[in-house]
Formats: structure tokens, sequence, C-alpha cells
């Protein structure tokens, strides 16, 4: 029974012991040196306890390299574990970049720069907004052109000279070159011997005739009231054809003073217009007919187009003419054919009026004309907003193939006839959009940029 009692103590005291060790670092020597201290006789309590405290030291040194060398053991598995994870995101991440790159080349490839989609749809509810109208194209007989090459000229008509009629001295300027001016505007001030004279028996024979009246017919002899009055409308006829206006003669008259009649007069625009010519300076000494001034309307102007000799046979006058300038096609009619050669260039002239309200032509320009001859052949004629460029530079009208479905189709623009172009390139009978033919290119110009950013 107590063999079995000191069996049964030692097999429950094994698992303490391990638990020492591995909680303490302490080894199977170190329980035993405890046992050595407490159980055997003769043992020195104090050399016991400097064996037990060099144990525990050795005990606690042996435990801390052990957790030293598991520590840093963990540190290099750490470090690699975090080498590896690093290595795998750098991976994963060089992946998805790749896969970025690769899906952006393809997006790339599928919508590249410069491309559109190859029609348009719009709803009910656009083509009401847009006012877009469809019109079925049809061929006539259209007048054959004759395009020449032209310069914008005053109108002859509508063009007046301020001019002198007797010597003057220009004494002042009262308006520019390019000025607006309006009909009985001071143009430019002059001073003469001979108005002076004329003003001075102008104010003399006002004043006979108004003595004349004063006095009477009964007092007054016939013959002497008559060359009163035959006295004062000869000077008064006199300084009018010098150059004074009536109101500057009646304005003379009215104030009656002789010291008024100092030579200086007015030169007065006969027209509204613009002054395009004004070559003289303050000072200077004019003839009569010198060309001070001159005067035209731009709103309405001519087009000089020179045509080679026969050509201007086929044209009718009033007939219809397109004048362009730049991307500008302005409507005209002709207005005079001459019907002599021109000696040296040896080409007919063919004068071209135009409307000219916002002042787009101006005398000078070079410009080219297409002017409708007697002669026709057929051709299909559509409105000009019907024809748009694409981003080739290419001419294209929009095919109706269905219901508010349009496609683009490339055409040849022949020539301007005013608000229509003469086109080839599409059969007869095919629906294109008219008014609003923009607003379906912008329509599709707009699906092909959604298509790219999705």
């Amino acid at each position: 029974m107590k063999i079995y009692s000191l069996l049964l103590i030692a097999s429950l005291s094994v698992p303490v012991v391990m638990a020492q060790e591995h909680d303490h670092g302490h080894g199977p020597e170190d329980t035993h040196s405890h046992e050595d201290a407490f159980d055997f006789d003769g043992m020195d309590v104090e050399e016991s306890g400097h064996q037990h405290d060099s144990l525990d030291q050795g005990a606690h040194k042996s435990h801390r390299d052990s957790l030293d060398d598991g520590h840093g053991h963990e540190e290099h598995d750490h470090e690699e574990e975090k080498h590896d994870d690093h290595g795998d995101h750098d991976g994963h991440a060089h992946e998805e970049d790749a896969h970025d790159d690769h899906g952006d080349d393809d997006h790339g490839h599928g919508h590249g720069h410069g491309e559109e989609a190859s029609h348009a749809e719009l709803n009910a509810a656009q083509l009401a907004t847009a006012n877009i109208e469809t019109l079925v194209v049809r061929k006539q007989r259209l007048p054959e052109l004759i395009i020449a090459p032209g310069e914008v000229v005053v109108n002859a008509y509508r063009t007046t000279a301020v001019t002198p009629r007797i010597g003057a001295q220009v004494m002042k300027r009262h308006v520019r070159l390019g000025d607006h001016v309006k009909k009985g505007q001071a143009l430019v001030t002059l001073t003469s011997v001979e108005m002076a004279s004329a003003q001075g028996e102008l104010l003399e024979a006002e004043a006979e005739l108004r003595r004349v009246k004063e006095l009477g017919r009964k007092v007054v002899s016939e013959k002497r009231f008559i060359a009163a009055q035959i006295r004062y409308q000869q000077a008064y006829s006199q300084a009018s054809a010098y150059g004074m206006s009536n109101r500057q003669i009646d304005e003379l008259i009215k104030q009656g003073d002789a010291a008024k009649a100092n030579g200086q007069f007015h030169l007065l625009s006969f027209q509204d217009g613009t002054v395009i010519s004004d070559a003289f300076v303050i000072g200077q000494i004019v003839e009569p007919g010198h060309l001070l001034m001159q005067v035209t309307d731009e709103s309405r102007l001519w087009i000089e187009a020179r045509l080679p000799a026969g050509s201007a046979d086929g044209i009718n006058k009033e007939a219809q003419a397109i004048v362009v300038s730049g991307n500008a096609n302005i409507s005209g009619k002709v207005a005079q054919i001459h019907h002599l050669l021109d000696e040296v260039t040896r080409t007919q002239a063919v004068y071209i009026e135009v409307l000219n309200e916002n002042h787009q032509l101006h005398p000078g320009q070079f410009v080219t004309v297409n002017i409708d001859s007697q002669y026709t052949s057929e051709g299909i004629a559509v409105p000009m907003e019907a024809v748009l460029r694409n981003n080739k530079g290419e001419w294209r009208v929009f095919v109706e193939t269905s219901a508010g479905r349009f496609e683009p189709q490339v055409i040849n623009l022949i020539a301007n006839r005013g608000d229509q172009v003469v086109i080839e390139g599409i059969e007869e009978g095919t629906r294109i959009a008219g008014r609003g033919a923009f607003f379906v290119q912008s329509e599709m110009a707009k699906s092909a940029f959604d298509t790219h950013n999705h």
C-alpha cells in the first residue's frame, strides 16, 4: 500500500514538473537540485540557496536564449511572409495593370479617334423638337451655269461725286474715309474770292428788293421794281451755282451781316451713303470739278464679271446669279451687259447687282460669280441646309431609311444656286433630311461619343 502511494505521487508529479519546464524554462536538473536542497541531510541552507540562485540564473539565461532564438526565427518568418505577401500583391497589381492596359488598347482599337456612328435614330419627340423636315429628291430642268471671276465695284447709279464748281481753297474736313453720311450733311468747307463776290452781290440785291417793296408800287416805278426782283434772283442763283445750298443762302440773307460775305461755304452730300474716297488735304487749292470726295450707297453694289467673247450670248438681263465670297453666297441679278469687248483683255463685262445690307462686300474685292444662262439641263437641286461636310471634308446628305432612322451618304456638290445646291451621286426618289439635317448629324456624332465612353 505504501509502495502504491509512492508510485501514485511520482506519476502525478511528472506533469507538474513538465508544466514548470514549459512555464519557466527549468530543465529536469533544476528539479533534482531542489529535491537535493530540501531532502538530503547535512546540506547547508546558505549553500543550497546559492546553488538555487545559480541554477535559476542559468535556467533564465537558457530561457531567454530560447526565446531570443524563437523570436528571431519568428521575425525572420514574418519578414519572409511579408515579402511573399508583397510579392503576391505586386504580381496581382501587375496582372491587373496588364489587364487594364489590354482593355484600354482593345477599347481604343474598337473606337478610334475620328470615327462616328453609322446612323442616327430619332424618336417622334426629337423630330418635332428639331423641326426636321424630309424631302424626296427629284430631277428637274436647271439653267446651266456660267462661272466667271468678278470684282466688286460701286454702283454707278447710287454714287455721287463731291466737287467744287469754282476755284476754291479747302478750309475744313467734316467727315473721313469710311464714314456713313446722310443726305444734306456738310462734308467739307471751302472759301473762294468768287463766292465772296457772289455773297456780297446777293446781300445788296436783297436789300434793294426789300426797299422797293417797302416803298410800294405807287411810289416806285414798275421798271425799278422788276429790276430789283431780277437782280435779287440772279444773285441768288449765282450763289447757288457756285456751291451754296438754299439753306446756306437763306441763313446768310436772314443774318443780313455784310461781314458774313467772306466767301466760305459748305459742300453737302447728295445722298445717304459711305465716304469711299477723300483725296485732299486742308489748305489745298482745288479747281472746278476736282474730285474731293465720293459717296456711294453700299447697300446695293455691282459685281463686274469678265466673260470670254461669246460666253455672254446665253445670258439675259435680269438673269439670276450667285456671288460667292468665302463661305458666303449672295443672290443677285444681271443689271447690265456691255456690248463692246475690252480692247486689252478681249472680254465682255457683265454687271450683277446684289444687296449688301450687312456690308459683306466692299469695292475692290474679288469674288466668283455663277450666272444662270438661258440653256438648261437635267439635274437634282436640294436646299443648301440639307448638305453638310463630314470629318473628312466630304459633302453628304442624310438618307431616311426608315421612320426616324437616317444614314449618311456622300455626294458631289456641283454648283450653288442661292439657297439651293446642285448635287449628284444620289438616286431620284430618295428621301433625305432637309431642314434639321444639322441636328441629325449632331445626334449621330453624339451617339458615337456615347459608344466610345462606354
